[in-house]
Formats: C-alpha cells, structure tokens, sequence
C-alpha cells in the first residue's frame, strides 16, 4: 500500500504562524501533522507501507529531507512532488501520478483523526466522514440504505447532508481514480475555477464504482489558531500516559505541571504554574507565568505571561500579562518595557 499526502496550501487561515513554517510541519504535542497524520494512517492500515508520496509546494530543500526521513522512519520509500499552483485536490493527486499504483490512502495533511477500523477492500473505495453541525465549508456524501456513498457534494449552500469528508480516502485502484482525474483534467471540467477530487469520485460513481462509509471517533482540525490550539489539546488527552514523565534535560523549578503536558528537551520553567493542556517545544524558558490550554513552539522565552488559547511560534519572545495571544516565529512582543 501506498499514501499519498498532499500538503501544497498555504495555510494562510493559520498566519502568522504559517509565514515561515508550512502548516504540515507545525508540531502538535511536540511532533509535526503531517508526521502524525502517516503514523496514525500506517497503524490502522493492516499491512506495510510501501512508499509515502508528499505533494508539497516551495518548502525547500530541509522540510524535503525530514518529509523523507518521515517516511523511512515507518519504513517506506519517501518521495516528493511538487504542485506549482493551486488548481484543486485532484489537481494535486495529479502531480503525483507516478506514484498512483495499485491501492493507495490519500490523506490531506491538514487534520488529524482517532479511530479503529480495517479497511474494506471489497469496495471501490473508502470515503472517511464525520458528521458536523455546518456542512456548507466542506465536501459531503450522501447514502444509501446499504450504507453506500450516492452522491459527493462540494460544498452544499442548501442542506443535502451533515456527513462531511474529512480528506481521508482509501482507492483499491490508483489507476482507476488517476484515469478519472486525467478525464477531467483533459476536458477541463472546474468546480469553483478547480479540479475537484469530489467530481472524480462522483463521475467514477456514476459508472458503476462502489464506495462505502469510513467513520471516524474524532476529527481534529489545525485550519486556524484556536482549532489547532483545541487539537493540541486533545491530542495530550488522548496520549496523556507517553507524557506522563518529563525529559531528564528538562529544568523544572519552583513550579506546577499539571498534566497533560508536552514539555521538549532543554526546557526551563521557572516559578510556573504550567498545564493543563500545554506544549512546550525544544528549549523554551518559562518564568513567572501561568500558561493552560496553549500551544509553544521551539526556543522561546515567555516571560509574566498570563496565558491561555494561545499560541506562539519558535524563536519568540513574549513579556507580558495578555490572557490570549497568537504571535509568530522570530516575533517580541514585550509589554513590560520602559
């Protein structure tokens, strides 16, 4: 088995924070998406996982060789593609079409997920949804009494159904989709000035493919600051025992960690009170604050913080007493000074 992930967007809903990092990189607890994304999706596969094909946009050479130690690390083939513009999802399965062979998971590295299930391979495909209280911002499947998918709807602006894709897809045959995309792609057929991945699916319906329901227990977002706050915080929740004991580099003083908590290699908290809900990335250094529910990247300084739903990049600097507050990597923002 294959999985393909595309990861070319911008992430321009989760600024300042994607300025300088691609969204898939942003680490949750202490490990980027992307990174979780595979390693939860090889874990409910079943069987080894041949090869990982990353379509990225311009994120240079370094984020090109972790994307491919990513993948040796579950020990797969690491390859990368490159979508130049953004044309739509089935736009970007395109510019991996070399590696869409037999069966693949296509996963889109902008959420992350918790569930238990094997994978149907008796249908066509496998379409992964969750139920959700406005569907109008996302692609939604329609069923039918044998619990098979008969209609994909991009985007409803009137109600047809609550079941939202939530851009995991299992394909017995990559040749098959990829013949579909090429179709629409030759006969430049857009939805919304893109090539949707959905009118590929609906058209291979059309003819005849099946395609059942994936369910998952939970569906976390990262689409912007306060959901990938609120998935951070979910995540230590759901893996609360593999943080359960800090790093022996980690120097704690004269302060309270209350658990969950992510703290990383080389931190400092100094007359704290840190937690619940809290990562603390690579070298930060907290002193005199109180931080809950709060996301902190690598090699800041936090300093008479009063924090909470926040969210701070690497190599900041923050003195203050705001209770929220989203600022960007290299970013100093002191409201102590003279």
């Amino acid at each position: 088995m294959k999985i393909i992930v595309p990861m070319a967007g911008r992430g321009s809903r989760l600024r300042p924070h994607t300025l300088t990092v691609p969204k898939p990189l942003i680490p949750i607890a202490g490990k980027p998406i992307v990174q979780r994304l595979v390693e939860d999706i090889a874990k409910v596969a079943g069987e080894p996982i041949e090869e990982i094909a990353f379509i990225i946009g311009d994120f240079g050479s370094e984020v090109e060789a972790h994307l491919i130690q990513v993948a040796e690390n579950l020990g797969a083939k690491g390859t990368i593609y490159t979508q130049d513009q953004p044309l739509g999802t089935a736009h970007a399965i395109k510019c991996a079409e070399n590696s869409m062979q037999g069966d693949v998971v296509v996963a889109f590295a902008d959420t992350l997920f918790r569930a238990d299930f094997v994978l149907d391979k008796n249908s066509d495909g496998v379409i992964w949804v969750k139920k959700v209280e406005d569907p109008s911002a996302f692609g939604v499947v329609k069923l039918d009494d044998y619990g098979f998918i008969t209609d994909f709807v991009e985007k409803p602006q009137t109600f047809v159904s609550d079941l939202a894709i939530i851009g995991i897809y299992y394909f017995r045959s990559a040749e098959t989709l990829m013949a579909e995309i090429n179709r629409i792609m030759d006969q430049d057929i857009r939805e919304g000035g893109e090539y949707q991945l959905t009118t590929a699916l609906e058209n291979l319906r059309s003819k005849g493919a099946k395609f059942s329901l994936g369910k998952v227990d939970d569906w976390m977002d990262c689409g912007n600051k306060n959901a990938t706050v609120e998935t951070n915080g979910r995540i230590l929740s759901y893996e609360k025992e593999q943080f359960s004991q800090f790093p022996s580099s980690a120097q704690i003083e004269n302060s309270l960690i209350i658990p969950p908590c992510f703290i990383g290699e080389n931190v400092k908290v100094i007359n704290s009170k840190i937690g619940p809900y809290v990562s603390l990335g690579n070298g930060t250094e907290v002193k005199n604050s109180n931080i809950e529910n709060s996301l902190i990247q690598e090699n800041t300084t936090i300093c008479h913080g009063n924090l909470s739903n926040s969210m701070i990049g690497s190599s900041a600097q923050y003195h203050g007493v705001s209770r929220e507050i989203s600022l960007g990597d290299y970013s100093v923002l002191d409201f102590l000074a003279k």
